[in-house]
């Protein structure tokens, strides 16, 4: 067996799918530092199982996934798959290849798998077991591990000495064992607790049994004579029951007749009274006719009288509007007397305002002229200065420029000769560059369209697997959710069918009964089984069947007996059975009118569903209760019934024939009636579960499946992606370094040309401005004079305009004071003459009203003396009216008072009859009374033989004595049994069937102590037993790892002695191990005083003994030789190429001598940073042999 190869993708700075090929030999792995070496070996440690995060050198588990660089972006998962050739069969499998894989995704999720199938890690263990193969063995061999044999404790080297000895598996299989072992003894304590528990127990459960089967005894006498007095009883209120009914027959048949002829007078009585309320009507409607006449006379009037008022008040308003018609003109003239005066004043002010306006007008104009003068005069002064000053400086600047142009002419001549050498070079640089830049553009463009495919591809997959990660997270949530609703319903479903299966919450007899159904054909079932009823009234039946519930039902009386003879036969107790056979159904409710009450619902047996054979079962049980919905209306319907039905409500109170009522809180929210209900929704429920369920794993498993093709196509794009990566950094690299030359060039020449056009133009100007710069100086000389006399001039002018300026003001002031007072004149005018028109405009509105008022008065008046007149003919003819309407009531009055008289005879004759009826009714009731007593009577009789002994009449009848008829002796014997009851306290009935079951139960604990007693000697045995094979076979291989490790330390030492030892006084099993060495030409010495190089030669010398002796299929070891010298370092490479034979090496190495002796190198770098990659093998020989 050895290793093919190893695949490592998105695990720690692999960030890209590398596969390592292995062979047979030595395989060196080498590079630089940081460059990822060592992540080869911690891929290796992780994918066996390594789960200590600190061995793998990070923080947390996550850190093992590649977390990205600036420019990639983290990966999702990390993967390691080693490949091992199995053809010897060394490992415990089938298969000539065995692939071991381990993924870690971000999301937390892990898994591992053996050649593509899910496995767990306690597999892998196992699988590696004695091979020297996995995290605890000794084929992965870092400088951590070199340090830990070399600086640890004694105690701390077991791991590796007991995996060389071949022991780890039996030490295992020993832990095993003592746990087990302590199981075994816990589960003995508790056992034996048990038993002391029972022990204390039976003792007391055997005097409670003694008790309870003698008071059973007495409880069957009792029974006996109970049944027989009830019989006695129930014959005597029989009797006396028909006598009754039958006088009630007779009354009822009087009273009926009776009824009916008082209906026949009723019926005579309301004619007559109808009669009599039809006259009333008309007597009051013709009063009420009456009474309008007269109301409509008394209204006619007031309106007369209202009428006179009003033409009085017309004619006193006459008057008055001539008054205040004189008035009102009077007051209109004055104000237009008033309106031409203001008028007049108006039109003088206006004329006097035109000639004001006009002077302040042209006072303005004049000032405006004089200043516009002033203004322009200043400015112009002030300008010649400005002038003045700008020649003076122009002038001495002309001169300076005269000196500097001769210089300037010299350098500008030598600077251009040397920029036109200088523009040629650069132009012919810069077109070389700009061909070399094209050919490299194009290059690089092809390589990124080729990867920005190659990346939106993995970020088409990327988002893909985020959207499958999403959905699977989702999937696996609600996946959870249902198999834990499933397991929940699917456990109620199972448990409530195991309780129906074992009839728990019946009696034990009826258990023991229900047991023989298979056997026993005729055994139908218990009631509960039969009777369906939905949910609604489910409390209200079971409440109405009471005991009945637990009833066993068989086909004929031949089963019952049957089943009687096997209950006394095993002293089982006792149980009640309705034979089929015996089943008829009762003759009902004798009340039925009381179905028809408020807040009934129905008779019970009407209200459960059963099949046809089972119809006279039911009648039989619950064809004489009645089911109500509340307790009120129970009692309101016993009360009304005389206490004579037996009522349930729907929440399970009971009322009893007789008044009493049973009710309260249930200790349970179950029924024996609902199971059947219950089980039927439960495994509804449970089936609509899986199904769910099935598809969700489905769904689960689809997801995973696509997020696995997803993460494939992803590494194989990758892969793509790094090939085309390295091209685009070369590609990149050479444009922006051709372009950066040619963008220097054509810098430098344009600087040059720039320079080159710039020196030109100065040269232009200096001979431009030679020639212009002389006459300059002598014009600007004639121009200074001709201004300053300007100036002179100018401001002679400006002190006459000032003093101008200063009358002019004066004068616009006084012509504008004067406009102002003219113009607050005529506003004040205005507004007068406004007010007066208003005033007039009222007045005349209020004249125009008075005129109309007084043409309108003579009209009313003579309009309401019309309608005076016109009242009073209609008061006239209501006259007649009234005396009709009057004559009418007196003859329906008169007919009113002979239907009275009738009316009374009719009453004297009905009370007579009613008195008659009452009587008969009395007597119905106290014969009805009489026969509900006795009914109620036996009902009590029926109800106590029931709860008592749950016996039905037709029973108690079989069980009849024919020789027990005296009744006053049965009384003396029922005192005397319950006397004796009395005398022996509290019975606990169940102490029989307890008893029973605690002594099976303490049986079979007694059995299993025995066995647990045994189970403990048995691992006692195989503890010793692996004890002593570990001890013999640890010290065997010790002595031989011992041996070879001295022969090892000689060879690579050159001589010395190498030396384990045993901890003294110590378990051979749990001792530690000590190392001593004595290099050549030393004293022996502990492992703290060796040179490094000597410690580390030291290890590597008991790695080696160990390899001799046992073998590992591969060893892969971490720069464990990076302390040795030269000369060590060939020593060990020498040594490495002996176990070749057996073992297979990879080696990852920084030293030459290690590089020369492998046969296969891989050379490890980051050509991208951040990213581990794989180099050719030809490129590192190459480097080698330089």
């Amino acid at each position: 067996m050895y290793l093919k190869n190893i695949e490592v993708q998105g695990f720690k700075s692999f960030a890209n799918k590398i596969k390592f090929d292995f062979h047979n030999g030595i395989t060196g792995i080498v590079g630089p530092n940081g460059s990822g070496k060592s992540n080869v070996a911690d891929a290796v440690r992780w994918v066996l199982g390594e789960q200590r995060v600190k061995q793998l050198r990070g923080g947390s588990m996550q850190d093992v996934i590649f977390s990205g660089t600036e420019n990639r972006k983290p990966l999702s998962y990390a993967s390691v798959a080693i490949t091992l050739d199995n053809s010897d069969h060394q490992l415990p499998v089938d298969y000539e290849e065995v692939t071991v894989t381990r993924k870690l995704y971000r999301s937390g999720e892990s898994e591992y798998l053996i050649n593509g199938a899910v496995c767990r890690l306690k597999d892998i263990n196992e699988m590696f077991y004695d091979t020297g193969i996995g995290k605890e063995g000794y084929s992965i061999i870092g400088q951590g591990q070199i340090d830990k044999i070399l600086s640890g404790k004694p105690e701390e080297r077991r791991e590796l000495f007991d995996e060389a000895a071949g022991i780890v598996k039996f030490k295992r299989r020993k832990n095993l064992s003592v746990r087990k072992l302590e199981e075994e003894r816990m589960n003995l304590t508790r056992v034996n607790d048990i038993l002391q528990e029972l022990e204390k127990q039976l003792g007391p459960l055997e005097k409670q049994s003694e008790t309870a089967k003698e008071y059973l005894k007495k409880k069957e006498e009792l029974k006996t004579y109970d049944i027989n007095m009830f019989l006695l009883e129930e014959e005597r209120i029989r009797e006396r029951l028909k006598e009754v009914e039958e006088k009630y027959d007779i009354a009822a048949s009087e009273m009926e007749d009776s009824n009916r002829r008082y209906e026949e007078m009723k019926a005579e009585y309301e004619a007559i009274e109808e009669e009599v309320e039809e006259i009333d009507l008309a007597i009051e409607t013709a009063k009420n006719q009456l009474n309008e006449t007269n109301l409509l006379k008394q209204q006619l009037e007031g309106q007369i009288n209202v009428l006179k008022e009003q033409i009085n008040s017309v004619r006193m308003n006459d008057e008055h509007y001539g008054n205040r018609s004189n008035t009102v003109r009077v007051e209109v003239e004055t104000r237009e007397e008033q309106k031409r005066s203001l008028e007049k004043k108006k039109e003088e002010v206006q004329e006097k305002l035109n000639e004001a306006s006009a002077q302040d007008a042209e006072a303005k104009g004049q000032l405006i002229e004089v200043q516009t003068r002033i203004a322009e005069h200043t400015a112009e002064i002030e300008g010649r200065k400005r002038e003045i000053m700008d020649i003076l400086g122009n002038r001495a600047s002309t001169k300076a420029k005269i000196q500097h142009y001769d210089t300037t002419k010299e350098q500008i001549v030598a600077r251009r000769s040397a920029l036109a050498r200088n523009i040629l070079e650069a132009a012919a640089e810069e077109e070389r560059q700009a061909e070399s830049l094209k050919a490299y553009e194009e290059e690089l463009g092809k390589v990124q369209e080729t990867i920005a495919g190659h990346n939106a591809r993995i970020a088409e997959n990327e988002q893909e697997i985020m959207r499958l990660q999403k959905e699977l997270n989702e999937k696996q949530e609600k996946l959870r959710i249902g198999q834990t609703a499933y397991h929940r319903e699917s456990s109620r479903l199972e448990s409530l069918k195991n309780i129906t299966e074992r009839y728990d919450g019946y009696g034990n007899s009826i258990r023991r009964v229900m047991s023989n159904k298979d056997r026993e054909t005729g055994l139908i079932g218990v009631v509960a089984d039969i009777i369906k009823v939905d949910k609604e009234y489910e409390i209200a039946v079971e409440t109405a069947l009471g005991g009945n519930i637990q009833n066993i039902v068989t086909d004929n009386e031949d089963t019952a007996k049957r089943m009687i003879a096997f209950l006394k036969k095993n002293k089982f107790g006792r149980a009640t059975f309705l034979p089929l056979t015996s089943m008829k159904g009762n003759t009902g409710l004798r009340n039925e009118e009381a179905l028809r009450e408020q807040g009934v619902i129905g008779l019970a047996n009407t209200l459960v569903h059963v099949e046809k054979q089972f119809k006279g079962l039911a009648s039989q049980l619950l064809g004489r209760t009645i089911v109500v919905r509340t307790i009120d209306d129970g009692i309101a319907i016993a009360r009304k019934y005389h206490q004579s039905l037996r009522l349930v409500t729907l929440e399970g109170e009971l009322i009893n024939p007789g008044g009493s009522m049973t009710g309260g809180a249930f200790k349970n929210s179950s029924n024996l009636l609902s199971r059947r209900r219950e089980i039927e929704e439960f495994e509804k429920t449970v089936s609509m579960l899986k199904a769910d369920m099935d598809a969700m794993e489905q769904d689960v498993s689809r997801i995973k499946a696509e997020r696995g093709a997803c993460y494939n196509t992803i590494d194989e794009i990758q892969q793509e992606l790094r090939k085309a990566s390295v091209l685009e950094n070369t590609a990149k690299m050479n444009v922006e370094q051709t372009h950066t030359r040619m963008e220097e060039a054509g810098q430098r020449r344009v600087g040059y040309a720039s320079e080159q056009k710039k020196l030109a133009q100065e040269l232009q100007e200096i001979q431009d401005n030679e020639e212009s710069i002389q006459m300059e100086l002598e014009t600007s000389e004639s121009l200074e004079q001709e201004l300053n006399a300007r100036i002179e001039e100018l401001q002679s002018v400006l002190e006459e305009e000032k003093q101008a300026e200063s009358l002019q003001m004066k004068q616009s002031e006084e012509v504008h004071l004067s406009l102002a007072a003219l113009e607050q004149q005529n506003v004040f005018i205005l507004e007068n003459i406004s007010r007066i028109e208003e005033e007039m405009g009222k007045f005349e509105a209020e004249l125009r009203e008075l005129d109309s008022n007084k043409d309108h008065a003579s009209q009313e008046i003579k309009e309401k003396e019309e309608k005076i007149q016109e009242l009073k003919d209609t008061i006239e003819d209501s006259k007649e009216l009234f005396d009709e309407i009057g004559k009418e009531i007196r003859i329906q009055t008169e007919k009113r008072d002979e239907l009275n008289r009738k009316h009374k005879d009719f009453l004297r004759m009905r009370e007579e009859l009613s008195k008659h009826i009452s009587s008969l009714d009395k007597e119905c009731f106290r014969l009805n009374s009489q026969k509900e007593s006795y009914e109620v009577a036996s009902e009590k009789q029926m109800n106590y033989m029931w709860e008592e002994y749950e016996l039905t009449y037709n029973h108690a009848m079989e069980l009849r004595d024919k020789n027990l008829t005296d009744l006053a002796y049965m009384k003396r014997q029922i005192q005397t049994l319950k006397n004796d009851i009395r005398k022996l306290g509290t019975v606990n009935v169940n102490a029989i069937e307890d008893f029973k079951n605690v002594s099976e139960r303490y049986e079979f604990l007694k059995g299993q102590h025995d066995d647990l007693v045994e189970a403990e000697a048995t691992l006692v045995n195989i503890i010793e037993e692996l004890d002593a094979a570990m001890r013999k076979q640890f010290a065997e291989q010790f002595a031989r790892i011992a041996e070879e490790f001295n022969s090892v330390f000689k060879q690579l030492f050159g001589g010395g002695k190498g030396t384990l030892e045993l901890m003294e006084d110590e378990d051979v099993l749990e001792a530690g191990i000590r190392i001593i060495a004595q290099p050549p030409g030393k004293k022996l010495q502990n492992m703290m005083q060796l040179s490094g190089g000597e410690k580390a030669l030291t290890a590597i010398s008991l790695l080696f003994a160990i390899q001799n002796l046992k073998p590992s299929p591969f060893c892969l070891l971490d720069e464990i030789e990076a302390a040795l010298d030269d000369n060590n370092v060939t020593r060990f490479a020498q040594y490495l190429h002996k176990l070749t034979e057996n073992t297979q090496f990879i080696v990852i190495t920084h030293r030459r001598g290690t590089m020369t002796a492998a046969d296969r190198l891989y050379g490890i770098t980051m050509q991208e940073k951040g990213v581990s990659t794989l180099v050719s093998v030809d490129l590192l020989e190459n480097e080698l042999d330089k």
